[in-house]
């Protein structure tokens, strides 16, 4: 089974991501917030290990639910930061209360985020691994827009993250079998 070059097939915990998960298209409003979080938790950082500390942040913050996270206060920010299930990154915590603060200004986050990509996954036809940019036009405008709305840990490169991990875009390698799958 061919799966897309970034894979590294040693980790199962990689592998079973990007084999169930990852490119999936998601409406999901608690799985958007958690995956925003993450992917601005995994800035600097690999993502191997923010795959290992996600139980941490599902129990660290409520399963994703934006309105509980929106609620945590500074004694829940220094909490947080003493939890070592978690990225223990002030500016990382801070900004997910923050973000869920903001997920509460809009009428729903799934609509407002899949309106980048004209409500429909984008799909691309990469080869390679070195053809898949690191962000895209569409990335930098939903950057700007979430910045705009006070949204942090969303600069364009996260946001096209984001992107491929919630299967806004397609970008499995053509070779990959999950290319196909997702595309169904």
């Amino acid at each position: 089974m061919k799966r897309c070059a970034w894979v590294p097939g040693s980790d199962p915990q990689y592998v079973a991501y990007h084999d169930e998960e990852w490119g999936l298209p998601s409406r999901d409003e608690r799985h958007l917030f958690e995956m925003l979080t993450l992917e601005g938790a995994q800035a600097g950082l690999s993502w191997s290990t923010i795959l290992r500390k996600r139980e941490g942040y599902r129990k660290a913050f409520a399963d994703f639910d934006a309105a509980k996270v929106a609620s945590f206060t500074s004694k829940d920010v220094e909490r947080l930061l003493a939890d070592p299930g978690i990225v223990r990154n002030r500016l990382k915590v801070e900004s997910a209360v923050n973000n869920a603060q903001r997920i509460l200004e809009l009428e729903s986050l799934s609509h407002y985020l899949w309106s980048f990509v004209d409500g429909q996954p984008k799909v691309n036809r990469f080869r390679k691994l070195a053809d898949i940019p690191a962000e895209t036009a569409e990335s930098k405008t939903m950057s700007k827009d979430l910045k705009k709305r006070g949204f942090r840990f969303v600069g364009p490169t996260v946001c096209y993250a984001f992107m491929q991990a919630c299967g806004l875009v397609n970008d499995h390698t053509v070779d990959c079998f999950r290319y196909a799958e997702v595309n169904a």
